[in-house]
């Protein structure tokens, strides 16, 4: 595969995993009570929830968060690899990026949405960072003690839950029916709340970040990758991908834990192997193919984009369809706002890029990483 289409199949993927993570968050901004509410009720799930229900909830659950990391990973190492190119140490400037990253989350976080992905990403870059720096082997044994760390951790809980049961009511008022501001106040009031998972996932994440510059190495990409995503696509998509779905439908707040941090992250291995292996036989995308990558060009504009476009259509402050949409209709009106917030944020990027190399906040973010390191960065989207 040529450099170029390498770039184009990371835009795509980049692009997925962005529209996917709204898949995970849309049931969130169309719950009465937003993220506290869902969580409140077992992560959204009602009593007597229809099966369908479950498994369409379940499609993109903890998947698209697994591929964003891997993607996140991958990035880094080419941010690593062109800061060699040009006889710049390492970590070096990148630290200013995941400063600038850090901020972002902040922003996003109060402004806009709780469960914002960025802060913790921007720190997991940093520790990552400094891993890359060390030899196969010592990046091999890292990614081994954080995935290890993460699956004890993920073990007990699991375990918990599955023999005790669990409440994990917060005890604390849900806001998403109240106006923008108290919205704001409340993740300010509740940071720690709301900020809990970001600790949570941080060995996870570190290990997903490692794992894609390994499979960025590896040739994942490459000709010489086919054997390579073959087998992950057997392990995400033939093994993983089934135990996944059932885990989510029939297992209960165990299962649906169980699935998000644990075989989730092996479904996005798949997925992106799979995307890959379409490259192959077919290097030049279509036009579904080439919206996603503008999405993935704008990937920063494109996430908080989407964010702000499904709290406005869902929350008090803006429409409230989360509060006024019948419970019949529910379902089917969740599913719509998708297509819709998807849709137009796919249609922003495609317009934007007809004038503009750079998303808005793409380009804001060039222009305050050149200015505070003086440098010319090549780079702007939410991966590298």
């Amino acid at each position: 595969m040529l450099p170029h289409d390498r770039l184009t199949v990371l835009d795509v993927l980049r692009g997925i995993a962005i529209l996917g993570t709204l898949g995970t968050n849309i049931w969130i901004f169309m719950y009465p009570g937003g993220l506290l509410g869902y969580l409140e009720t077992g992560w959204g799930q009602s009593d007597g929830m229809h099966w369908g229900t479950l498994a369409l909830q379940q499609l993109t659950q903890g998947k698209f968060l697994g591929l964003l990391a891997l993607m996140f990973g991958m990035g880094i190492a080419l941010q690593q690899r062109s800061a060699i190119a040009a006889g710049i140490r390492w970590p070096g400037p990148y630290l200013v990026r995941a400063a600038l990253l850090f901020v972002d989350g902040v922003l996003n976080y109060l402004f806009v949405v709780e469960f914002d992905v960025l802060m913790g990403y921007a720190l997991t870059s940093v520790v990552v960072a400094f891993m890359l720096r060390l030899g196969s082997r010592g990046r091999t044994a890292w990614l081994a003690a954080a995935a290890a760390v993460h699956f004890l951790l993920l073990g007990l809980i699991v375990l918990a839950l599955a023999i005790f049961g669990g409440d994990i009511s917060s005890g604390v008022t849900a806001v998403a029916s109240t106006g923008w501001w108290d919205m704001v106040r409340s993740r300010i009031d509740n940071v720690w709340l709301f900020r809990e998972e970001m600790f949570f996932i941080a060995p996870m994440s570190v290990a997903l970040f490692l794992l894609g510059a390994r499979l960025l190495d590896a040739g994942v990409f490459e000709a010489r990758g086919a054997r390579l995503r073959r087998w992950l696509m057997g392990m995400g998509l033939g093994i993983a991908w089934p135990l996944d779905m059932a885990l989510g439908v029939f297992g209960g707040d165990a299962g649906i834990m169980a699935g998000r941090y644990g075989t989730a992250p092996i479904v996005a291995m798949g997925l992106l192997a799979a995307v890959a292996e379409a490259f192959h036989h077919r290097p030049q995308p279509g036009v579904g193919g080439r919206r996603l990558a503008e999405v993935g060009r704008m990937a920063l504009t494109g996430y908080v984009l989407q964010n702000l476009l499904a709290s406005a259509l869902c929350y008090d402050w803006g429409l409230g369809l989360a509060r006024r949409v019948p419970d019949a209709w529910a379902v089917s009106a969740t599913v719509g706002i998708y297509l819709l917030v998807a849709a137009c944020v796919m249609l922003f990027c495609h317009i934007w890029q007809r004038r503009w190399k750079r998303g808005p906040l793409e380009w804001l973010w060039h222009v305050s990483y050149r200015r505070l390191t003086r440098r010319s960065g090549t780079s702007g989207n939410v991966a590298a």
